[in-house]
């Protein structure tokens, strides 16, 4: 269903009935413990693919960088100079 290099390659999935009738199949929630990283002052051209690349040698890994950080949308967290963010390790 999702591609192996996607967060959500490993998650469970559960079947849910909406109110209409249907039924869906949803990824449950995933819990993301703290992540310790290095900070990376944010300049105005970074793009989480590109940071990605760099730090592990895959832009498709971008969501760690996400993850590391308590923004819900991954771009907002580069869309701000001057932001503090971190970097996870590999």
């Amino acid at each position: 269903m999702f591609l192996d290099s996607s967060r959500y390659t490993r998650i469970a999935t559960i079947e849910v009935k909406l109110a209409d009738g249907r039924t869906v199949t949803a990824v449950k929630l995933r819990r993301l413990p703290p992540t310790q990283g290095e900070a990376h002052v944010v300049i105005g051209n970074d793009r989480l693919d590109i940071m990605a690349q760099r730090k592990f040698a895959d832009g498709t890994q971008f969501w760690h960088i996400a993850d590391a950080n308590s923004e819900l949308q991954a771009n907002d967290l580069v869309a701000t100079p001057g932001r503090v963010i971190r970097e996870p390790g590999q």
